[in-house]
């Protein structure tokens, strides 16, 4: 009686399961890792108050999408405006300001304008923004 043998095969290669594992840890250690320059001192950022009812008094600089302002609901030009604040602050100090802008408004008509009362001497300055519709 004669068998057969089976044939002996050469295993298969075992490299390609530590490529796969090699390809795994430099995935997993670009997703955890910092790829931006860290700041030498410790920087909180800002956090949004949700659901919380916005402080009361102050005054409120409304900027329209055209980059119209106005001072408490009276449309006003921009130098009129900021020396209607200027004004404002003058007599008191620890006046919140609110600045209400539209969607569409601009950021670079925003930021300056921020600069501006931060330089008439403003100590509160307050972003309001309105959350998405779901």
């Amino acid at each position: 009686m004669r068998l057969s043998r089976p044939i002996r095969r050469t295993p298969p290669e075992t490299i390609i399961a530590l490529i796969d594992v090699v390809f795994f840890l430099l995935v997993f250690f670009m997703l955890i890792g910092r790829m931006d320059a860290s700041s030498p001192f410790e920087v909180l950022p800002a956090t949004a108050m949700t659901g919380s009812d916005m402080p009361a008094g102050g005054t409120t600089l409304s900027i329209g999408a055209d980059g119209a302002l106005a001072l408490d609901g009276t449309a006003l030009e921009r130098s009129a405006a900021l020396a209607q604040l200027r004004d404002t602050l003058s007599g008191t100090p620890d006046l919140l300001v609110r600045i209400n802008a539209h969607r569409d408004a601009v950021m670079a008509d925003l930021l300056p304008l921020v600069a501006e009362i931060d330089a008439l001497g403003a100590r509160d300055v307050m972003l309001v923004v309105t959350p998405k519709a779901p």
